[in-house]
């Protein structure tokens, strides 16, 4: 059985000629050859390598490289829907939103490892001012102790509030 990969490059060899000069025209396909891809290796970036001050190494870092720190933001439980891993593998499919999907933690999500340590942290009389009526400050106290969830778009709204206290 021939995987859709195997059918893509057939069917480019078959309809189309191929060059590894240059591009001449839509029907001709460009394809590197072991010295292009050496050649780009050569100069190629390591990203999980740091230089000599901790930055990000590029194609002009020389020297010892040290190994780069990780930071966890975040994390997300995503599964890989298999029936489209082919069409990927085979660039026929380019979303990323239609071949993984996200599992949501409620108990670890961005609501409740950032944003409701931060609605606690800050002063609930200086929310509850800055919110001007559109958040009640019963909910608000709900909010804070965890007993519910606020609508995306409250959620949003009292983002941008905490960013003004610089609490986010």
């Amino acid at each position: 059985m021939i995987d859709s990969v195997a059918r893509t490059a057939l069917r480019l060899r078959q309809d189309s000629p191929i060059d590894e000069v240059a591009f001449r025209d839509r029907r001709t396909a460009r394809v590197k050859t072991y010295g292009d891809v050496l050649e780009e290796y050569e100069y190629h970036p390591e990203a999980k390598c740091a230089d000599g001050n901790g930055k990000v190494c590029d194609r002009q870092t020389i020297g010892l490289l040290a190994r780069r720190h990780v930071w966890i933001d975040q994390i997300k439980y995503i599964g890989k829907e298999s029936n489209n891993l082919e069409e990927v593998e085979a660039g026929l499919e380019h979303s990323q939103e239609n071949v993984y999907t996200i599992y949501e933690d409620r108990r670890r999500d961005e609501w409740e490892t950032k944003t409701r340590p931060a609605l606690k942290d800050a002063s609930l009389a200086d929310v509850v001012r800055e919110c001007k009526g559109k958040i009640s400050r019963r909910a608000l106290i709900d909010l804070r102790a965890g007993r519910s969830r606020p609508h995306p778009q409250n959620r949003a709204f009292l983002v941008s509030v905490l960013r003004k206290f610089r609490a986010i």
